[in-house]
């Protein structure tokens, strides 16, 4: 929710607040501490900047050595990507540098271009990332399927992999990966042992350092094991082979600048897009890992700190990644290390993991390596010129190895899409990146074109009935087989057809429907049935409305529903039962007078209370079909209900039009067939002139059946599920982010208007959402002991109190007179007096929903109850403690139940009245966060 509502504390006077006439708003909420307007820089930001660092030198030197490449290019792109990317990026704690997934592509380029048009083609690869940055196409980058992207990267670290164990033998690459491939024998008939030795113990450093145990591992494990095995060969190297090949930076008055483009225009643009399309999927994934690094850490953080107010505070957690921003900052700082002939930049996964895990909380870290690297390519040229070529060459060796991730390649495997990344794999290898990314795409398209045409039928008998088994997409195309399949079963047969898929088109929906018409002509009989047994019978027009396994909450459940289907579904005159509880309760009503073969089309009750137009009398038919239509889908108590009136509660609500109750009773104050007079006693006396919300509801099903109903469903359909997130939960405890207290009415499901999911809501409901103010003669400790342990104990970052439409609370207090009884309803509802003289007051602005006046006295009152009860709220001390440190926020909400509109109070000016409590709308379009703890819940990632 991302309004809140003026927060007032008690402590401040009335004449330190600006007046209403001033114009001047309030604040929404308790203000963050005042950071200032300058670069502020923290020590965890600078001791990870060091370990980065040390890190990023002899990686640039080596992914320069590995691409052929100016080694002062890598040093000068290492600086440029965390300076420039470092300040303008949309992930702050990012690292960017020269990168291992351009190491192919920028040494291909080498080799056909030189170096200099190899800068002119960076600088225009940036350029293009600018745009795309600037088109908001960063997103599309993550719509390329996983396989793909991860399939390209393992194929580069397999290129890189075999190019620098030419290095470590003591030789040169080849220009491809094949040509390295089967050139390798003859390297290793020429090899020198020195060069294989300082880069055998180079990886076996880089191996065994991140492994080392005890607690003296831990401390030695802060030095990043890059710098610790390449210092090693280092020293080794100068002792025991002088001779060997090392480092050789040329003096920065030799350092050459790009050059105007030379070649087919057709192979420069190719090359400028893939350099975008390498450099930016590897930024964009790298940017989607460091939030979840950072967010694991503040996880891992937030568990071990005290409770609240007992000690230090989590760090404030960083915003997520501005993906748009990040490429544009890519972009930008690929055109300046081109212009600078600095190599092409990135974001590292290797590098940016570092920074999180060494404690960095800001982009100071990113930048101040940047300047690090900077100071080094001038200050330390001579010892960074003592490096082995073999140590850099294992260096960049173990990184190509490890871009072939295990995990990845058990995640493709699990989601059957192997095959796609194999095929990337080897076009990126055998043909190069763009080809082998084409490739990729390509197998994908086709794997997913023959999933979505193979379907697999098996016919089986048991027990004399004959089971058909459809697994997959039925399309036109699997019509032959299966009307083959099917016109093989015997006429008079007993059929179960289970449809185990997701689509249907209309094609296969025809023959199917054509098929079951004609096989119960003949005397057969046809049940369908989906995956998990449960039996398909819903007519075409109320498919839409069939209830899923996440909403067992909807008022016409689909196991209410089933027998009500009229013979329009795809198996035609067939069985059209349901459950077990609704064929009992068809054979039990099959001696009711008045039962037909034709039920009546079924219609959802509505969804608000109040009365509806009793339709107008009509003839014994009509009757007769109404009164067969309740007997044919009510259970044994719904059947006697038939036979007189009197026995169905005497109400005289409104009833439905189609003579139907979802629950398939009959509607009350109806006259069914058979039936002598209607109950028309007037309903009892209250103390109020309001109209309790049951007087008008529907008929229902009875609690036990419904009880039993219901809890079959969720253990069949919701249960598998939740079961894995609830098992989290009672492992881990509860950790909501809000306080929600709302009306006890039935019609609000609170996790279904928020999309919030277990764990996320603690929920808090009464009649009226009231808050009774602390210390007060009638104070309710049950709401207040539920604030304190909100606040207190569970450390919730937000408050919301929700109101609704039609609430029979505020109903009732507005009817309330002198005489009212002094019972426990109206003993608690005394706690909303407030909220009438509120809206009495004209000291108070107008509660109201933006771009229009109340409906109604009652929603009135509702939406200044909201506001009114906020006001009790910010007068308990938990609450007002936690305001005051800036830790909390409050929000107002209004839920319209007959629009299914969600408002949020804000802050609006009013015309002549000064500053008005307004209630704005949300729209579809909020902002939306697909990384959301509930929207990952919905949807399972």
């Amino acid at each position: 929710m991302s309004a809140c509502v003026p927060t007032r504390h008690d402590h401040s006077s009335r004449s330190s607040r600006p007046p209403r006439s001033s114009g001047i708003k309030r604040p929404h909420s308790p203000p963050p501490p005042h950071r200032g307007g300058r670069f502020r820089i923290a020590g965890a930001d600078v001791s990870a900047s060091i370990t980065v660092f040390l890190l990023a030198v002899p990686m640039s030197l080596g992914l320069a050595v590995a691409m052929d490449a100016p080694l002062e290019a890598g040093l000068i792109s290492a600086a440029v990507g965390g300076i420039v990317a470092g300040l303008l990026g949309g992930t702050p704690l990012q690292v960017s540098g020269p990168s291992a997934g351009l190491t192919v592509v920028t040494a291909e380029l080498i080799q056909i271009y030189g170096w200099r048009t190899t800068c002119a083609i960076t600088i225009g690869a940036g350029l293009l990332q600018i745009l795309l940055g600037s088109l908001r196409a960063a997103r599309s980058a993550l719509a390329v399927s996983p396989a793909i992207v991860h399939g390209t990267l393992a194929g580069i670290g397999v290129a890189i992999a075999l190019a620098q164990l030419h290095i470590v033998l003591g030789g040169s690459p080849e220009s491809s990966a094949v040509s390295n491939a089967l050139t390798l024998p003859a390297r290793l008939e020429q090899v020198v042992p020195a060069a294989p030795l300082i880069g055998g113990l180079t990886v076996v450093i880089l191996v065994l350092w991140p492994r080392m145990p005890g607690r003296p591992g831990r401390i030695l494990r802060r030095v990043p094991a890059a710098l610790v095995s390449v210092a090693v060969a280092t020293a080794v190297a100068a002792i025991a082979a002088p001779s060997i090949a090392r480092v050789d930076l040329p003096s920065w008055r030799s350092h050459v600048l790009p050059e105007m483009p030379q070649g087919p225009v057709l192979g420069l643009a190719t090359a400028v897009f893939t350099m975008m399309l390498v450099a930016s999927l590897e930024s964009m994934l790298a940017a989607v890992a460091v939030d979840k690094l950072a967010a694991d850490r503040n996880s891992e953080r937030s568990a071990d700190l005290p409770e609240p107010g007992s000690g230090p505070t989590a760090t404030p957690p960083l915003k997520r990644s501005d993906l748009d921003r990040e490429l544009r900052a890519q972009g930008i700082a690929n055109a300046v290390s081109g212009l600078l002939g600095g190599l092409a930049v990135s974001g590292g996964a290797v590098r940016s993991s570092a920074n999180v895990r060494a404690g960095a909380t800001s982009r100071a870290s990113t930048v101040l390596h940047g300047v690090w690297v900077l100071l080094a390519t001038g200050l330390l040229v001579t010892a960074l010129e003592w490096i082995p070529l073999a140590a850099l060459g294992a260096l960049v060796m173990v990184v190509g190895i490890q871009m072939v991730n295990r995990a990845h390649i058990r995640n493709v495997r699990k989601h059957r899409e192997f095959l796609v990344y194999g095929a990337t794999i080897s076009g990126v290898l055998l043909f190069g990146v763009l080809k082998g990314v084409a490739i990729g795409i390509a197998v994908a398209v086709a794997v997913a074109l023959h999933r979505l045409a193979r379907t697999r039928i098996t016919v089986t008998e048991q027990d004399g009935r004959h089971l058909v088994v459809v697994r997959g997409q039925l399309t036109f195309l699997a019509v032959p087989r299966l009307n083959r399949t099917l016109g093989q079963l015997p006429q008079n047969a007993d059929v179960l057809v289970e449809l185990d898929g997701f689509f249907i088109d209309h094609a296969a929906y025809e023959m199917i429907q054509d098929w079951s018409n004609a096989h119960a002509a003949h005397g057969g009989r046809v049940v369908f049935s989906g995956r998990s047994g449960g039996r398909i019978a819903e007519p075409p027009s109320a498919a839409h409305s069939c209830c899923r396994p996440w909403t067992p909450w909807r008022n016409h459940h689909c196991h209410d529903r089933h027998d009500l289907a009229g013979p329009t579904s795809p198996a035609g005159p067939t069985e059209r039962t349901g459950t077990a509880p609704a064929s009992a309760s068809a054979s039990a009503s099959a001696s009711a007078p008045g039962t037909t073969d034709n039920p009546a089309p079924f219609h959802p009750a509505p969804l608000h209370p109040g009365p509806i137009p009793t339709p107008p009398p009509s003839d014994g038919t009509a009757s007769t079909a109404s009164t067969a239509s309740t007997a044919s889908t009510a259970s044994t108590a719904s059947t006697a209900s038939t036979g007189d009136a009197s026995g169905t509660g005497g109400d005289t609500g409104g009833t439905d039009t189609t003579g139907a109750a979802p629950g398939g009773l009959p509607p009350a104050g109806t006259q069914h067939a058979g039936t002598q007079h209607a109950d028309t006693r007037p309903p009892p006396a209250l103390p109020t002139d309001y109209t309790p919300d049951h007087d008008a509801a529907p008929a229902r099903r009875t609690g036990g059946q419904r009880l039993v109903s219901g809890l079959s469903s969720f253990q069949r359909n919701t249960a598998p599920l939740v079961r894995e997130e609830l098992a989290r939960l009672a492992r881990e405890g509860q950790r909501p982010s809000q306080l929600f207290i709302t009306c006890a009415d039935s019609r609000l499901v609170t996790s279904m208007i928020t999309a919030s999911g277990p764990g996320d809501l603690f929920t808090v409901r009464n009649i009226g959402n009231l808050v009774p103010p602390p210390h007060s003669e009638r104070g309710d400790d049950s709401v207040g002991a539920a604030i304190e342990y909100a606040v207190d104990v569970l450390g919730v970052d937000s408050i919301t109190i929700c109101g609704h439409s039609g609430c029979g609370a505020m109903n009732a207090l507005l009817g309330a007179g002198p005489d009212t009884p002094n019972t426990p309803l109206w003993r608690w509802l005394r706690h909303g007096v407030p909220s009438l003289k509120r809206m009495a007051s004209k000291r108070h602005a107008w509660a109201r929903i933006s771009g229009r006046l109340p409906a109604d006295e009652v929603e009135q009152l509702c939406l200044t109850n909201v506001v009114q009860q906020l006001d009790h709220l910010r007068a308990h001390v938990s609450v007002a403690r936690r305001l005051a440190e800036g830790t909390l926020q409050l929000h107002g909400m209004y839920f319209h139940v007959a629009e299914a509109q969600s408002y949020l109070l804000t802050e609006g000016i009013g015309a002549g009245h000064g500053l008005d409590e307004v209630f704005d709308r949300v729209g579809p379009s909020a902002p939306y966060d697909p990384y959301e703890p509930a929207e990952l819940a919905r949807t399972g990632a």
